[in-house]
């Protein structure tokens, strides 16, 4: 019995490696006794079980197998439900044992018999619970079956469909209210006079039209106008919010206690502990901000889309998200996307060494298309056609964008590691709007590792000094580590500082010039 199990199920049942050898101690019998009979017996019990393979490799029966997740989408943690419906497509008979493959950290697949007891009009329908305590897409599925001839003698288990992607995404964090988010009215919108012109007068005043009343006449302007011209009416829009989200290799790579992962089991995501801080803290400052009405712009470092190079996203091109539908958006954005630009090398070949060690398994997670057009790099990192080389972070593209949304609502960015030179180069954009925050994401560092690092980076200084520029640049700007909570980073805007965020704004409002 032992010599039997060790012999391969994937081409004979225990009943045909019986038959096999019952065949071969025939042929040699006959040899030996000279009889006839005998090598006509061995032949038949040699053959059956040859034919009984062929048979199951050519006969392929087929199903149909319709799988729906309930969510569709769900966050880190939280449980959803997968439903399998399994119909024949073709005639055949017979029960037949099929497995879901799951990536390995959902566990043992689950089996189940075809037809299902409670089966209807032909179709079995099954039911069973996923988790993950962790972001990213994932491949559930395929349906594999093992299919037998019908005398049992040889077996065959091939998958029945492709399987489908369960996208799990960060969960967020219910954030404290704050005055972070500015001044704005209980149905969540705000009121503005403010327009492109260099002139408070021309900003508030419009030409005298029939019926206007007098008392809305504006003197001064009248009178440098050489016309009667009155006030506007009080306008009201939706506010705005921009956040900026960093996901470059380098700003998250920098700090010497950072961790990387090219893999994270079977999710195959390139992060590190800050960057999934940041994630989290990105889809928690949505949701607490779409709570309260904003319309949301989501950046990266270079001002593109933040979510162009995130296998996730349900339209990587789309910046403007507003509404449930827009932070749902946000949220599947969030749930694959990784760092991205030049990689260290033993990032590559790590990930290269976990695709050859995980691509036979059957419960392998294969990962997305990566988005149209891109192409990996000499480095292996990917690159979009038209996306900026690391020299241009925080240029003018990005200060293009945030200008075209001046002073329409806060602008929130969650930076990684920065040098002194890039703290530099976004310090201006605070001008852009009403108030402008910053959450610097950096790993504790020795005095000895910082005069190591400042030695070999001249641009490099430590934490203080980046923060202290960007403060002066008119951001309110604080330090965290993954270990931060993140209630207690979105608290800290309201501790001191805050006014003069909001004076800031206000001498940008009252004319005061705006840098770059």
């Amino acid at each position: 019995m032992a010599l039997v199990d060790r012999l391969p199920k994937h081409l004979f049942t225990s009943r045909g490696w019986g038959l096999l050898a019952a065949g071969v101690a025939s042929l040699v019998c006959a040899y030996i006794m000279g009889r006839r009979d005998l090598l006509t017996l061995a032949v038949f019990l040699l053959i059956l079980p040859l034919v009984a393979l062929a048979g199951v490799r050519v006969w392929k029966p087929k199903f149909q197998v319709y799988r729906e997740f309930n969510p569709s989408t769900v966050e880190t943690s939280t449980a959803t439900t997968v439903r399998l419906a399994v119909a024949r497509s073709t005639f055949s008979t017979g029960h037949v044992i099929m497995e879901e493959q799951l990536p390995p950290r959902f566990g043992d697949p689950p089996a189940f018999r075809f037809p299902a007891r409670s089966a209807t009009g032909g179709t079995s329908r099954y039911e069973y619970h996923l988790r993950s305590g962790k972001r990213g897409q994932f491949r559930i599925g395929p349906v594999t079956a093992e299919f037998s001839d019908p005398f049992g003698l040889s077996l065959r288990r091939h998958a029945i469909d492709d399987g489908d992607l369960l996208t799990v995404t960060p969960a967020a964090v219910e954030l404290p209210v704050t005055g972070l988010a500015g001044a704005r009215g209980n149905d969540g919108v705000t009121a503005t006079r403010i327009r492109a012109n260099p002139s408070d007068d021309d900003i508030m005043t419009r030409e005298y039209r029939h019926g206007d009343p007098m008392r809305r006449v504006h003197w001064p302007a009248t009178a440098r106008h050489g016309q009667l011209m009155v006030r506007q009416e009080e306008s009201v829009t939706t506010p705005e919010a921009t956040i900026i989200l960093d996901q470059r290799f380098a700003a998250f790579a920098s700090g010497s206690a950072s961790v990387f992962s090219s893999h994270d089991d079977d999710s195959d995501l390139v992060t590190s502990p800050n960057f999934e801080w940041v994630v989290t803290a990105a889809m928690s400052i949505s949701a607490h901000l779409a709570e309260r009405n904003y319309s949301l712009r989501v950046l990266d470092a270079f001002g593109s889309p933040a979510f162009i190079r995130s296998p996730s996203a349900p339209d990587p091109g789309v910046e403007e998200f507003s509404g449930v539908a827009g932070l749902h958006a946000i949220a599947e954005g969030l749930a694959a996307i990784e760092l991205s630009g030049p990689k260290h090398h033993w990032v590559d070949h790590h990930r290269a060494e976990h695709h050859r060690a995980g691509e036979n398994s059957p419960g392998h997670a294969r990962r997305s298309p990566e988005p149209t057009g891109s192409v990996p790099n000499r480095s292996g990192a990917l690159e979009v056609p038209g996306q900026e080389s690391v020299d241009s972070v925080f240029d003018d593209r990005l200060m293009d964008k945030l200008a075209a949304h001046r002073l329409r609502g806060p602008l929130l960015a969650l930076l990684g590691n920065l040098t002194l030179a890039e703290a530099k180069a976004l310090a201006p954009a605070a001008g852009y709007g009403a108030n402008a925050f910053a959450i610097v994401v950096t790993d504790p560092q020795s005095s000895n590792e910082s005069r190591n690092h400042d030695s070999r980076n001249p641009d490099f200084r430590n934490k203080d000094d980046v923060l202290e520029t960007l403060r002066q640049g008119g951001w309110k700007a604080v330090s965290v580590t993954s270990k931060t909570p993140l209630t207690a980073a979105w608290s800290g805007f309201d501790e001191g500082g805050l006014l003069v965020a909001a004076s800031a704004a206000m001498d940008v409002r009252r004319g005061a010039a705006v840098p770059r």
